[in-house]
């Protein structure tokens, strides 16, 4: 494809002399990513939930069969992809993986027979889906997707990059209180205000970067773009929109969501019973460190460009060079 050189130039827009960038200082080796859920939280939700973990309308069925999915939720971290998963699997017409399987970033050797048997049974009628937030800024990814399923489904839930950078350090930083500050990962040199786009944090949010080697596989009509601030204060708006991309009847409606004010998310909820909504794990929700206003604008500024390619390549506007601060 002849978009490397496209990527190389996005990646020298100058910004400013001092926050100049290069192609391999944003693309070194990938490290492992961590998930975005935990499995503690999920062993504690299934313990709090019982057998009604899927809001009871998709109840593990005893017979159908295990199939390839049709659809993948393929990024991002700390986007709110777990809050997507979860609003959807509340549909009857969809039956998904709890744990993210990571097949196509670190379990590919063990074959597409393996990855089938992670999979739940569904009857005739049913999609199959699971979500590794991952996958999306895994160069191997799209290849291997597409040698799968040309005509699969995907779902990207993205987020202003500079909170996404945040929300991933601060859930590092829960699990490993002894990394250095966020200012310290942020740079490769502060005084000179040279990000370090190879810290993993700062990389995923290069959203243009990723999605151009996606493009190189599938068209934009197999890709939707939701919006995780707009998930977090109309859910039911973005999951009419999901449900449109997969063909889904719209099941999952504002009767379903519920907003914790304490979180600051919604919360699922059975519509017929409104005293008990189901919120996301203690992983979720988490209060940011107070991050030295400086570091952001100039993050702001780092990713400003990028932003601007990726409105034009997804033919949707974000808005995130409008919000006056990050949480």
């Amino acid at each position: 494809s002849g978009g490397g050189g496209a990527r190389d130039a996005w990646l020298r827009t100058p910004l400013a002399p001092s926050e100049m960038i290069t192609a391999q200082s944003a693309l070194p080796e990938r490290e492992a990513q961590e998930s975005s859920t935990t499995d503690e939280d999920l062993a504690g939700r299934r313990a709090a939930n019982g057998s009604s973990e899927r809001g009871g309308a998709v109840s593990t069925p005893d017979y159908g069969e295990k199939k390839l999915p049709q659809a993948l939720i393929i990024g991002v971290k700390k986007g709110g992809t777990r809050a997507l998963l979860e609003a959807i699997r509340v549909h009857p017409d969809v039956r998904a993986v709890g744990v993210e399987p990571h097949f196509f970033d670190r379990n590919y050797e063990k074959g597409l027979e393996w990855y089938r048997n992670v999979m739940p049974k569904t009857l005739d009628g049913q999609i199959t889906m699971e979500k590794t937030p991952s996958y999306f800024v895994t160069n191997e990814a799209p290849k291997r997707i597409h040698s799968m399923a040309k005509d699969i489904k995907l779902i990207v839930v993205v987020r202003n990059p500079v909170t996404r950078a945040i929300s991933d350090y601060t859930q590092t930083l829960s699990k490993k209180p002894e990394i250095p500050t966020f200012e310290v990962l942020a740079f490769k040199n502060r005084t000179l205000g040279l990000i370090d786009a190879s810290w993993s944090a700062i990389r995923i949010g290069i959203y243009a970067l990723h999605l151009e080697n996606w493009l190189q596989y599938f068209p934009l009509s197999q890709i939707l773009f939701v919006s995780g601030e707009r998930l977090i204060v109309d859910p039911a708006g973005e999951m009419a929109k999901v449900q449109d991309f997969l063909g889904l009847k719209r099941v999952v409606t504002e009767k379903h969501f519920y907003f914790n004010k304490t979180k600051g998310f919604p919360c699922l909820k059975k519509p017929e019973d409104s005293s008990a909504p189901r919120c996301l794990g203690k992983s979720k929700g988490r209060t940011h460190p107070r991050i030295d206003p400086d570091v952001i604008h100039r993050l702001r500024k780092f990713y400003k460009p990028f932003n601007m390619m990726f409105y034009q390549m997804t033919g949707q506007d974000f808005q995130w060079e409008q919000e006056e601060g990050d949480k």
